[in-house]
């Protein structure tokens, strides 16, 4: 596995960051523990004002590097795009910083229902021209690289007329965005419907990654659902381990949102991904 070119898309490897939520807001604004980035979900500071505004510049003046990552970009919806969220985002963005925006690759409304889910798309060449279409729209009006994420899946679609790993190689390459390759996502897929995820991991474009997830789930045996519960399982992290062979060192994330640990055993997390990632550069160093 060749490394791939770098810098990716002209954006800097942060290292490895955690998300912040509002559980540890304290400690981080109290404690200031050393952590190489903070990931926020846009869509939890798109509002006029209030604590969640409070606690954003207050950790803004400690100097943390914020990235967004939002939930309701509805990328793959057949709805106009909506122009008010993308201005609220837009504005956000100018107020965090943030170097680049991320979403995920789905669809989560139709008819005016929002269905508060991330829900995969068939993997058509029709659902990739208009997927592609609409993130160049979205990337060009907010004036910073945007970053698609593959999701975790629980259906497939009879129309589908390729893998998951050629859709969204496919989208990102037409589109000339990013792509957030979350690892716990393609293990999860990959158990729910059976394919292999090293083929996935193999099978991306390695120079479109700019940034990876990492996170735990839950095993109900015959499926796995995506819940950001747990510790990261040991075949994720080897498949981490892969991704990161097969794409070079980038931005990565460690997700922890239902039974949220304490801090520093979210830290414990993502000094293992440090040191797998460091591992990794010390072989290709050789």
């Amino acid at each position: 596995m060749p490394p791939s070119p770098r810098p990716r898309l002209g954006l800097p490897d942060l290292g490895i960051g955690v998300g912040l939520r509002r559980k540890h807001h304290e400690h981080v604004l109290t404690n200031r523990p050393q952590v190489d980035w903070f990931e926020i979900i846009s869509e939890n500071y798109m509002v006029p004002g209030g604590r969640p505004m409070v606690n954003l510049d207050r950790v803004l003046a400690c100097d943390y590097r914020l990235i967004q990552h939002g939930v309701s970009l509805c990328i793959g919806g057949t709805e106009p795009l909506d122009r008010d969220y993308l201005q609220r985002l837009k504005t956000l963005l100018r107020r965090t910083g943030s170097p680049w925006v991320s979403d995920h690759l789905c669809w989560t409304r139709a008819h005016g229902v929002d269905l508060h889910d991330l829900l995969p798309l068939p993997y058509t060449e029709e659902v990739i021209r208009h997927v592609a279409t609409r993130a160049r729209e979205v990337q060009d009006f907010l004036e910073v690289p945007l970053l698609l994420e593959n999701v975790s899946s629980y259906m497939t679609y009879t129309a589908s007329e390729m893998t998951e790993w050629a859709f969204v190689s496919a989208i990102v390459d037409e589109a000339d965005c990013g792509l957030l390759l979350d690892v716990n996502n393609i293990y999860v897929s990959s158990y729910n419907h059976g394919f292999d995820p090293a083929e996935y991991v193999d099978g991306i474009p390695a120079h479109r990654v700019a940034q990876m997830h990492l996170a735990g789930h839950t095993n109900y045996g015959e499926y796995i659902i995506d819940t950001h519960s747990a510790e990261i399982i040991d075949p994720v992290w080897a498949l981490y381990r892969r991704a990161c062979e097969r794409v070079g060192p980038v931005s990565t994330l460690v997700e922890w949102d239902e039974d949220i640990p304490t801090f520093d055993a979210l830290l414990a997390e993502a000094e293992k991904a440090r040191a797998i990632r460091d591992e990794v550069e010390r072989g290709r160093a050789t």
